[in-house]
């Protein structure tokens, strides 16, 4: 029988085994292995090579690179892709025409794609594109293959980074790029790309003609080397993304159900949440709620497995989808039917899964119960494992699966007796709704809010039972958003009307279900910058009727450290900073410094240049209170980068990051941030406000006291001078309260007194 010809891309990978000690037939197992997807074959050829320190090529190191990034394991690939690059930096780069310069920043290009970092993935597109361009390469083989790729990256990028028009000029490049008599090579990647980038822009209908476009599929004698149904997943996601976008809705349905029979469809996690998602929307616009229920629950398992690398093949597809929209429907849905409780649930997880996908980036997490280094272990063992379970475990080895889940369990669970809330981070545990009941005390109704995409809704907790009420949302969004202006010009008429009008939408439909006198409220998204206690019935505002307390997430509750009983150890206090500009002066701090040390008995007060982050960090954890009169900054783009400004030193810049909490150890019962704009953080699709509320929190503080907007100076220290002699006597809230009603009593406008917030355990 006459064999067929194998193609040119092939023949080139088969040129190549000179390259390294692999035989002829290696290379040419090699280069099925990545025409047919099969990257865990590769990983198990070319891995054990690195681990007994033999040389790998280039070129070897551009197939171990990209097979770790198509199953999502980032730390491996982008380890990979830097001994790659020195390769490529040696001299190592090229064959046969081929020159592989620019593939370490093209395939991290990719990777800061999927996580969400458009702006670096434009960084490396363009570090790429200069490269091809020099020296003559565009006149070399396989130019148009890599200009394709390098566009891919860009385009994608830029649509995502809000540049249109950068995205739409890389568009009209790619479409200029010739593919006549090399259909084989460039053809499918071409459309392929010009649809991603087309779907980044959120321009369907472009994104389905180029993928339609019969220059999209692979032909010839080269498909005899392709496993065709695995090539064609991100195809077919693409068309029927498309056609879904599009209202082409039976066309999409057949699409969707084609990947979901396809039995590979699982290894590409990316895509199989979003195809589980919109065939779950699908099917409950035909009434199906039952399939859409078991659909939406599916695709909520495959986000919370993967964890924060769910994005990948999606974000390189150009769809970045959301996550959090897989958690809303649902609940929407669970809500329509009144299951009240395990809507709840699902809202928890929610939150839980986005916290979790922020702090992934925090690498020096360190626990307050003096085991650290135990946890780091436990934390590299179950990182390890984890990723034998995600890479190298193959579909058809089950022993070696069941073995290896078992003991991913182990390490959880010797995690969670360990450090129950760091546990929390690294697996999306939420505490059963009884439980979080029973952490209720009979004088309190908890208030949750959620928001599913297009409904707002509170769900009405007390020790004892369950319920949630939807709310009306017309303007809401703007009346939010005029109340927070509203507050900066201290016009008395506007806002009178805009609290009132908050208080019908957001505290009215609950006002039936609250028989006591004290209130916790989680907010959701934009709702983080309600300063509750000013809504007004029109006679009163909130907080003449509740004492009122905060948190993040109602999970939280289980989380809450024991009171350290501590009354007689005094309190750390840092006024005033020196922060080398007059324009940051607090005088008003200094003296509430001043005025504090007095009131609570052993206090140390730290100003101006003792007032460190250094001190803080040495003397925090000695103290049950510990309260910081300082400026505060907001980092928008990125929360964790937020700040309180302290005095400099040899040892530390004096920038306090909400990031760096996540490594500090505290054992108090309060700490209050007398700052600008201490409670705010980026208010993420679909979560709660991630700034230095959940990480004093986390520190080990069982409370924090922080403000919503930039403080007057005077007014704050009459209120925090009330707050600590109130707590003598008051529980947390009760105190706060007080103090706001005093300092109310003398400037009656809301700005003066309602920035501040308790979140965390009122006693």
């Amino acid at each position: 029988m006459k064999r067929k010809h194998p193609g040119i891309y092939f023949i080139f990978l088969s040129l190549c085994f000179f390259l390294s000690g692999f035989s002829f037939f290696d290379e040419i197992t090699l280069s099925r292995y990545a025409q047919k997807k099969q990257h865990h074959e590769i990983i198990k050829m070319l891995q054990p090579t690195l681990d007994m320190g033999e040389h790998l090529s280039a070129w070897h190191l551009f197939f171990l690179s990209a097979a770790y990034y198509e199953v999502r394991s980032y730390s491996k690939s982008l380890a990979t892709i830097e001994l790659m690059q020195q390769r490529v930096n040696q001299g190592d780069k090229s064959a046969y025409g081929s020159d592989l310069s620019v593939y370490p920043n093209v395939f991290r290009g990719y990777i800061y794609l999927d996580q969400g970092e458009p702006k670096k993935a434009i960084v490396e597109g363009t570090l790429a594109y200069k490269l091809l361009h020099e020296e003559g390469r565009e006149r070399k083989s396989f130019y148009a293959s890599q200009l394709i790729d390098i566009y891919n990256v860009l385009g994608v990028a830029n649509a995502l980074a809000g540049n249109k028009a950068d995205a739409q000029k890389i568009v009209n490049s790619l479409q200029n790029i010739s593919i006549a008599g090399m259909n084989v090579m460039n053809g499918p990647p071409k459309y392929s790309a010009l649809a991603r980038i087309y779907m980044a822009l959120k321009e369907y209908d472009h994104a389905l003609a180029a993928i339609k476009n019969p220059n999209a599929k692979v032909t010839g004698s080269i498909t005899a080397f392709y496993d065709q149904t695995f090539q064609e997943i991100p195809k077919l996601y693409i068309l029927s993304k498309s056609l879904y976008e599009t209202g082409n809705i039976k066309e999409a349905k057949e699409g969707y159900d084609q990947l979901l029979g396809h039995p590979q469809i699982e290894q590409i996690g990316g895509i199989y949440w979003v195809v589980l998602l919109d065939r779950a929307r699908i099917a409950r616009a035909e009434g199906q709620n039952n399939i859409a229920e078991e659909m939406f629950k599916k695709a909520i398992d495959v986000i919370e497995k993967q964890r924060s690398s769910i994005n990948t093949e999606a974000g390189r597809i150009g769809f970045v989808g959301d996550k959090q929209t897989a958690y809303a429907q649902l609940t929407a849905l669970l809500l329509a039917e009144s299951r009240y409780q395990e809507a709840f649930t699902y809202v928890e997880r929610s939150k839980a899964r986005a916290l979790v996908d922020l702090l992934a980036s925090q690498k020096n997490i360190r626990a307050s119960n003096g085991q650290t280094e135990q946890i780091k272990t436990t934390l590299a063992e179950l990182n390890k494992a984890e990723n034998n379970l995600t890479v190298v475990a193959q579909a058809t080895d089950k022993e070696g699966q069941t073995k290896t889940r078992s003991i991913v369990l182990a390490l959880k669970k010797d995690l969670q007796e360990k450090a129950p809330q760091l546990a929390s981070l690294v697996s999306v545990n939420t505490p059963a709704t009884a439980e979080i009941q029973s952490k209720l005390s009979p004088e309190e109704t908890l208030l949750e809010y959620y928001f599913t995409g297009s409904d707002w809704y509170v769900f009405i907790l007390t020790r004892n039972a369950i319920t949630a009420k939807k709310l009306p949302t017309e303007d809401l969004m703007g009346n939010l958003d005029g109340l927070r202006k509203t507050f900066t010009t201290l016009n008395s008429t506007v806002l009178s009307r805009q609290t009132q009008e908050l208080y019908r939408q957001l505290f009215l439909p609950a006002a039936s279900g609250v028989k006591t006198k004290k209130l916790i409220i989680v907010p959701h998204g934009i709702l983080h910058y309600m300063p509750f206690a000013a809504l007004s019935n029109g006679k009163e505002y909130l907080i003449d009727r509740f004492s009122i307390r905060m948190l993040p997430s109602s999970s939280v509750l289980t989380f809450l450290q024991s009171s350290t009983n501590k009354a007689d150890a005094g309190a750390l206090i840092l006024g005033n900073p020196q922060l080398d500009n007059p324009k940051y002066d607090l005088t008003f701090a200094q003296d509430e410094a001043l005025a504090i040390g007095r009131i609570i008995p052993r206090s140390t007060v730290l100003l101006r240049t003792e007032a460190t982050e250094t001190n803080l960090k040495k003397y925090g954890g000695n103290y049950p209170v510990i309260h910081l009169a300082a400026h505060g900054i907001f980092d928008l783009d990125n929360p964790l980068n937020s700040a309180l400004l302290l005095s400099k030193d040899k040892d530390n810049d004096g920038m306090l990051k909400a990031g760096d909490l996540y490594d500090l150890s505290l054992n108090a019962d309060l700490v209050t941030l007398s700052a600008c704009e201490t409670a705010l953080g980026k208010v993420a699709t679909g979560d709660d406000v991630v700034g230095f509320t959940r990480g004093f929190l986390y520190a080990g503080a069982r409370s924090l006291i922080s403000s919503l907007w930039q403080v007057d100076d005077q007014a704050t220290r009459d209120l925090m001078v009330n707050l600590y002699t109130n707590l003598s006597t008051m529980s947390k809230d009760e105190a706060l309260r007080q103090a706001q009603l005093k300092v109310k009593k003398i400037y009656p406008h809301p700005y003066y007194w309602a920035a501040f917030l308790l979140t965390g355990s009122a006693i």
